[in-house]
């Protein structure tokens, strides 16, 4: 897809990329380490140099949206209960990317229209942050619920909101700096699917990004009627344009409704993470990426300038996004862009034992886990960096 043609996802008023993001913060100031995963910022809270900060937000996004949705429409509160672990994985899983694994402290702020969102959604919302906080407790991951806002703010929020923060103090020499990955290293993915030895339940592997196209792509023109669901600006050909109903069964993975599939709670990696970092040397690995904004691109906007990043052993891609891309007819170039296509982290790590050790701790938490590719160098290091990716649906260079 060239790049003077708006893709679906942006024609939707989403972007993968977030150019104008990126644009509106770059004179920000980028924190102690500017290429890490994550912003970083000295220990304000205590004044130590050997220590650093970080408070990083995040939100469910439009699976919010597709939430409200679907109790709506089934009146099932597992539907906006799992939007509250997405919305702290999201945070979690970033603060895990820089080596930050232990005393979380948690915010959640839910905005509402309180004509359409009663007190027994909030209250799901706000019961299951808790309950996440401590699952991770009896893991052996101190993570609180410290506080939160609900705002009834109809004049603003269409349906729902849910967003969090995450607080956690770390020690400067455990920080995995993003900055270092170079030519030479091996780059191992961790499976988004299936169920991890300390998960309960299966997970089709969609986590949160991409939920606008997945939304208006899968779901039929019945529920166009749920007006408050999609801004009135959309082209009304963008507007659940499928051929499923919420109720359905997921193609080639019965485990799955259609809406259980699409609200899947996003798999958290923080206890995978804690435990490579405790039996691996963190010199070893000099890069930790959460495939979230950007798909399978997402880790262009790391590492030394001038990286390739090639991928050439994907993982087969999950039923979720086969059934995205066959009912949405959408380029599969734009779907590796879009979503994390069956695994939502990847470690760049220095050699090949090293590898072998982090996919065989993996293996014994139930994630599959493999070499997915490797970092080569661009032929002329002062561009930009870029992103190969060999799969069985064609190979993708981005950018073009």
């Amino acid at each position: 897809m060239k790049n003077t043609v708006q893709s679906v996802y942006e024609q939707r008023g989403v972007s993968s990329s977030k150019k104008d993001v990126h644009q509106a913060t770059k004179d920000l100031n980028k924190g102690l380490y500017p290429g890490a995963f994550c912003k970083i910022m000295p220990d304000v809270l205590a004044g130590s140099s050997q220590h650093c900060n970080i408070l990083h937000p995040d939100t469910a996004g439009t699976k919010a949206g597709l939430a409200y949705l679907v109790w709506e429409v089934t009146h099932d509160l597992r539907a906006v209960r799992g939007i509250a672990i997405d919305a702290l994985v999201m945070n979690l899983d970033d603060a895990g990317c820089v080596g930050a694994v232990d005393g979380f402290l948690v915010d959640q702020t839910i905005s509402r229209n309180a004509f359409l969102i009663p007190t027994e959604v909030v209250h799901a919302i706000i019961e299951s942050a808790d309950d996440f906080c401590g699952w991770l407790r009896n893991l052996g991951i101190k993570c609180y619920f410290a506080s939160g806002e609900t705002a009834s703010v109809g004049d603003l929020a269409r349906t729902l909101d849910v967003g969090s923060s995450v607080a956690v103090r770390m020690k400067r020499k455990d920080v995995v700096d993003a900055s270092r990955m170079a030519p030479g290293n091996i780059l191992v993915g961790f499976s988004s699917t299936g169920m991890a030895s300390y998960e309960n339940r299966e997970n089709s592997g969609i986590g949160s990004n991409g939920l606008t196209n997945a939304r208006h792509d899968t779901l039929c023109s019945d529920y166009r009627k749920y007006r408050e669901t999609y801004a009135p600006q959309l082209k009304k050909k963008l507007v659940y344009r499928g051929k499923y109903k919420v109720g359905d069964q997921l193609p080639q993975d019965k485990r799955f409704l259609i809406w259980e599939a699409l609200l899947s709670p996003t798999r958290t990696y923080l206890p995978l993470i804690r435990l490579i970092l405790a039996n691996v040397n963190r010199r070893y690995i000099t890069g930790i990426i959460h495939c979230s904004g950007g798909g399978q691109t997402k880790i262009i906007n790391f590492g030394q300038k001038g990286n390739t990043y090639v991928k050439y052993n994907m993982f087969p891609v999950p039923p979720v996004f086969e059934m995205i891309q066959e009912a949405s007819g959408a380029s599969w170039r734009e779907m590796y862009e879009v979503f994390n296509m069956g695994h939502r982290l990847e470690m760049a790590v220095t050699d090949t034992k090293v590898a072998r050790d982090i996919i065989a701790l993996s293996r014994s938490k139930n994630i599959e886990t493999q070499r997915v590719g490797e970092i080569i160098a661009r032929a002329t290091p002062e561009q930009h960096n870029s992103v190969v990716i060999e799969s069985p649906q064609g190979a993708f260079r981005y950018p073009e």
